[in-house]
Parts: C-alpha cells; structure tokens; sequence
C-alpha cells in the first residue's frame, strides 16, 4: 500500500511507524511543511498507560521515549502564600522537539521517507497514493479544503492562554493561582527534561485586558508574569516563542470536532480529527493512540472504506469520555470564583475533581464532603459513577438543543 502522511507530527510520525512494522513493502512517505527541527512547542505530558501501549506494539520506540522523559507522582497548588502538596498517579514529561526527533529516527530507520518543507496542495491530490493521512493538526489544510463534507466546528473557548517554558525545574506538577487588581491568572507548570518545564499560563478576559495583555508585546507580557508568579518561578526566567508572523502569542483554545474523519482516500488524525482542552493534559496520548487505532483497522479489514469506517467508530467512542472531562476541566477554570476562595486543601481536591460532570451542581463544600465520604463507602462511590454519565447525557442534550 502506497501511504502519504501530510503532517510530521506524533500522529503521522508514529502511524508510519506502525505501519511499516506490519508490512515492510508498504510504501510510506511522510510530508511536512516546515524545516526538520523547528517545531515550537515546550514539554508534552502522558501516563504510565500510554507508556504500556506504545512498548506493547514498538518496543524500541517505547523505550526510546521513556529513556527521555522525566517524571513526578505529586501535585502542589500555590493560593496567594499558601501552598498544599497531594500525591497522584505517575505522570512522565518529554521535550516536543526530543519527542519528534525520536519518532523520526525510529521512522527512517524502518524505510519511512520523510520530506520536509514540502508543503502539500489540498487541492491537488497526491498521485498514486492508496492512502492520504491529515495529520497536519488544528489548522490542518487538508480538512479545511473540504470542511462540508468533514463537518468541521471550532468552538473557541473563552479564556486566555500562553504556551512558556522556564528555567525553574519544578518537582511536581504544580497550579498557581495568583490575584491581581483585575481578578485571578494562573500557571500549570511541569518539568520535561533536566534543566527545562513547561509554563502554560491562563487567565480570563477581563483580567486579560485589565493587566494590558491585550496591548503588551512578547517581552512585556514575559516581564509582567515574572512579577506575577515570582514565588512560584524562584526568580527563574520565562521564555517565549516570538511567532514569526508577529501575532500576539495568547491564544483561545479552540474545541475542533468533525461529523466524519474520512473522505474516499483522506483520513483525518490527532488534532485535524479533534481536540480536547489542554488543562487535561491528553493532546499527544490521543494522537498517538488514533495512530495505534488507524494502524489496528488497516491490519484487520483489507477493505479500505471498512478499515477507515471502523477506525472513525472506535475512536469516536474513546473519545466521548475524555472530550466531557475535557469540557468540564475547562469550565471549571472559566468558573474559578466558585471555587478559588475554599480552603487550599479543599480547592486543589475539587481541582481534582474538575473533570465531573456534577462538580458544577453541586455547592462546591457539599461536595468536597461527599467526596470525601464517597472515597470511604463503597455506596457512595457506586452512586457517584451511576449519576455522573446521567448528569453529563442530560446536559449534553439539551446543548445539542441550543444549538438547533
């Protein structure tokens, strides 16, 4: 089979991977836009899950990405000046630009061709190709050039948000929260490598506006959240990107869905298929498991339109359960009011919890309450799992409602 994959991400990268593990005659090329090692981006997160996944069908690039990760079991949230610390499950953080350069490695060396600066015509389809892959992302062109047929929405979220890294290593995955004349602003931050960590710092939009982010320019807007999180950054340094086009480095994150993932020939991967909110922290894991699930329905059906039929359906219904926890994560950081003023102890176990669909019901020390009972008797627990999925179902129908 004769593939193409536009995109040189994690999802393009790692299907060639698995595809050529499969059938060495494959003839597999992966296509991308921009020049081999100048992806931005800081440090990504996943779970010992994934890592289980990833060893069970490439070994060598299993051990490869874990030799060049980092990893931490505790969380810390820092209120004002106060500070709490709570175990958690392992979480492992690897360099984006490492994580491609691994991929990549692995690819050519099991006969992958990979292009760099080509960019790919959406209008003219790549010849001879048995299969063309999207993986070129959010923006991807691709998907864009027939957004009718796939259906496409992006439902920009209302906060603001930029992407950092910094010189402060952190030892856990910490949240600060920090007040200002304007309201709240906080930062996620979690180290990826031995002298780096990621910095993703939010806030909304009044208080976006009120600090004058909306006017600053990169290096203002750097000097500015030093001060800010100083405490949290022991004096260390942020650093930024600089977009070449000169745009404003904040963002709102945008919630891509698609009706369909594929069209003839075309299938859609990773962030061109969908998107979940980072406070979730899935983006790549979700990549990397459509790669594993594209890779699996390609082996098992020699039918084209099957395979990718039954690829869509698997995922989507993976889907369904992280796209509502993301949806309600982000929610819960667009209604901090209700929670920021608990005690820290109580406020970081419902950050905990921002993923359930009754948080946002229920007073918020209620159910700090009844979660704390819950994790003691086994019925409450079995009763939170029953009511949760039936609160999520309800709201997410008289949403669809809305919008009709």
């Amino acid at each position: 089979m004769k593939v193409d994959c536009v995109g040189g991400g994690p999802a393009g990268l790692y299907l060639s991977i698995l595809l050529k593990l499969q059938d060495p005659s494959h003839d597999i090329t992966v296509h991308e836009r921009n020049a081999e090692g100048s992806t931005y981006g800081w440090g990504v997160t996943y779970w010992r899950g994934l890592l289980d996944r990833l060893h069970a069908h490439d070994p060598e690039s299993a051990r490869a990405i874990a030799d060049n990760s980092v990893s931490w079991s505790e969380g810390v949230a820092r209120v004002r000046d106060l500070a709490t610390r709570r175990p958690g499950d392992e979480g492992f953080g690897i360099g984006r630009h490492r994580l491609l350069e691994l991929l990549a490695a692995r690819a050519r060396s099991l006969g992958v061709r990979l292009e760099y600066e080509h960019e790919i015509d959406p209008a003219a389809p790549l010849p001879g190709a048995d299969l063309v892959v999207a993986s070129d992302g959010v923006h991807s062109a691709l998907r864009t050039h027939h957004a009718a047929h796939f259906g496409s929405e992006l439902r920009p979220g209302r906060n603001h948000y930029i992407w950092l890294g910094t010189t402060k290593v952190f030892d856990a995955f910490t949240f600060a929260f920090v007040e200002t004349d304007h309201g709240w602003i906080w930062a996620y931050g979690y180290r990826f490598g031995p002298d780096r960590s990621t910095c993703v710092v939010e806030c909304a939009p009044d208080t976006f506006t009120g600090l004058g982010l909306d006017r600053a320019d990169e290096a203002e807007s750097l000097a500015l959240l030093e001060k800010l999180f100083a405490d949290t950054l022991d004096g260390h340094t942020l650093i930024g990107r600089s977009p070449a086009d000169g745009s404003s480095p904040w963002l709102n994150f945008r919630t891509l869905t698609n009706r369909t993932w594929h069209r003839d020939n075309l299938v859609l991967l990773g962030d061109a298929a969908h998107t979940t909110h980072y406070s979730i922290g899935a983006g790549t894991t979700l990549a990397l498991e459509d790669a594993l699930a594209l890779a699996g329905a390609l082996r098992e059906h020699t039918d084209l339109p099957r395979a990718l039929a039954r690829y869509e359906e698997e995922r989507k219904q993976a889907l369904l359960p992280l796209q509502s926890a993301a949806r309600y994560s982000a929610q819960w950081y667009e209604n901090l009011p209700r929670y920021i003023h608990l005690p820290p102890e109580h406020m970081f176990a419902l950050l905990g919890q921002r993923h359930s669909p009754l948080l946002p019901y229920v007073p918020p020390q209620l159910y700090y309450r009844l979660d704390k009972a819950a994790g003691q008797l086994e019925a409450l627990r079995r009763f939170k799992r029953w009511l949760g999925p039936k609160v999520a179902r309800t709201v997410h129908a008289r949403t669809l409602t809305s919008r009709e």
